[in-house]
């Protein structure tokens, strides 16, 4: 594997590392476990076919191994807490908002809108990432834009304990 072909990856994983995380040094985390998974695997890249995607697919499964692995997080409301919170309404907070509605979709919703939106991915090089069909890809980003659009439009997050409709394996 050439290095410098891996190099010049390192802005696009981490682009998508930090949208998946929502947090600086979880995604440094995440970049530097995909790229060591890639180095001591790069034997199972088939030489020709698409880098990039096998790399953001290294990154999907890491991140969703990480995932089932960590304990619960405490978290906090910040829409309980927005009528205590003071500030003044401009660009910079809605950026943060939308990195706030991001963080509120499912991850299975935020992992397709990520990658077709910041990494420009066609919806079969995402199939292939993710080893999802193709109407799967589809269905999630639509599902993803609508419920984006939602919050960012201040509906309420889905309810905690009803996490909605899920396909069992």
């Amino acid at each position: 594997m050439d290095s410098r072909a891996l190099i010049d990856h390192i802005p696009s994983l981490r682009r998508y590392a930090r949208a998946l995380t929502g947090d600086a040094w979880a995604a440094d985390d995440l970049v530097q476990d995909t790229l060591e998974r890639a180095c001591h695997k790069w034997q199972l890249w088939i030489v020709g076919s698409d880098l990039r995607a096998w790399l953001f697919t290294i990154m999907h499964n890491v991140f969703a191994s990480q995932a089932r692995r960590a304990p619960p997080r405490a978290t906090v409301d910040i829409d309980e807490l927005a009528p205590q919170l003071p500030g003044a309404e401009g660009s910079r907070d809605r950026a943060i908002d939308l990195q706030r509605c991001l963080m509120l979709l499912p991850e299975e919703q935020r992992a397709v809108l990520l990658l077709v939106a910041l990494e420009d991915l066609s919806y079969a090089q995402l199939a292939r990432v993710l080893n999802i069909p193709l109407g799967t890809v589809m269905s999630r980003l639509a599902r993803a834009r609508v419920r984006l659009q939602d919050l960012m439009e201040g509906a309420p997050p889905p309810a905690a304990g009803r996490p909605g409709l899920r396909r069992l394996k």
